[in-house]
């Protein structure tokens, strides 16, 4: 059994129901990879409370038996058998953090005798599902295997349920050298999408992607090598532009900003990036993009001179403030 508790002090025999519980929660396909140690504890404190469990799986009470506690007496029953001294202005922890996946994967309902209950009606509180109850209390016997395996037919894991929720909102994004890769989902990543597939192929053609910036995950694509074989800065600058790409054939460097709610290229950008570039040998394209004109006018006195403008509804065209470097469409 893997140790999920390595800082904790608990006694013995509780820190093995601690990773007792977290080995059935993982086996009905609740992720809790990413919790920290005391997180983790506390929701496998939580699991034990509401199923009623001190000593033995097989004392599990689920909602068929008439058991439910609320928020606080979660609390009670975990400072009373547990050694805890949870304060119960914490209440509202156990249900947004502590039993919020449980609840989510229908392994605890949280409902009570009266499912159509107020949040404050009395008889409301958190049960085990009657079905999961019946499968804890076969842990550490012989049983637990066949029954986990009959309890899992016919059940989609939340872990998987989350996996393809990740899925279904990513944006896939073709790259120029024809691999793809998926961004997560929001406006500005949308625009970032149309910027590698509709203006790169355009005003770049030939160009190598160097680094893309996703929302979620700053270094989701990097080039490091590429990127100091032509002297760019430093790479764990947070002041990298949105994408940057590389035309091989003119020598020319892309720093391309997407902008949704922030971050034209402005006089005070621009100064930054060339003086952040200034070691760099090749020469430098700068381009602001936006989704729609209605998006760039919202930030056209704000365009510093010597940059470029593209926008994803008119992908044909440019808007050039000046500068020696003119872009044509190929």
């Amino acid at each position: 059994m893997n140790d999920y508790f390595p800082k904790s002090k608990k006694p013995p025999q509780l820190k093995k129901l601690l990773l007792e519980a977290v080995e059935i929660l993982t086996s009905v396909g609740i992720p809790l990879e990413s919790q920290t140690e005391r997180r983790l504890e506390r929701i496998a404190l939580c699991f034990l409370a509401v199923a009623g469990v001190t000593r033995s799986w097989r004392e599990a009470k689920g909602l068929d038996d008439g058991h439910h506690l609320k928020s606080r007496d979660v609390i009670d029953f975990i400072n009373q058998h547990f050694g805890e001294s949870i304060s119960k202005g914490s209440y509202d922890d156990i249900r947004r953090k502590d039993l919020k996946l449980l609840v989510l994967a229908d392994v605890i309902i949280n409902s009570g005798q009266n499912p159509t209950a107020a949040t404050n009606d009395p008889t409301r509180g958190y049960s085990l599902e009657p079905e999961f109850k019946q499968l804890i209390q076969t842990f550490n016997t012989k049983a637990w295997s066949l029954k986990l395996s009959v309890y899992l037919q016919n059940r989609t894991a939340l872990s998987a349920l989350l996996t393809r929720q990740r899925t279904l909102t990513r944006i896939p994004v073709l790259l120029p050298d024809g691999q793809t890769i998926d961004l997560s989902a929001g406006e500005h990543n949308v625009l970032q999408k149309k910027i590698i597939e509709e203006f790169l192929p355009r005003f770049g053609k030939g160009s190598q992607l160097l680094y893309i910036g996703d929302t979620a995950n700053k270094l989701l694509y990097l080039e490091k090598t590429a990127l100091k074989r032509l002297n760019f800065f430093e790479l764990s600058h947070d002041e990298l532009p949105d994408i940057i790409a590389y035309d091989q054939q003119n020598n020319w460097i892309y720093l391309i900003e997407a902008v949704y709610s922030s971050g034209s290229i402005n006089e005070i950008r621009l100064l930054e990036l060339k003086r952040l570039t200034e070691g760099c040998t090749a020469q430098l394209i700068f381009v602001t993009a936006f989704l729609t004109r209605n998006d760039f006018r919202k930030w056209m006195m704000d365009i510093a001179w010597e940059t470029e403008v593209w926008i994803a509804d008119n992908p044909d065209h440019l808007i050039h403030f000046d500068g020696e470097k003119y872009l044509r469409p190929y």
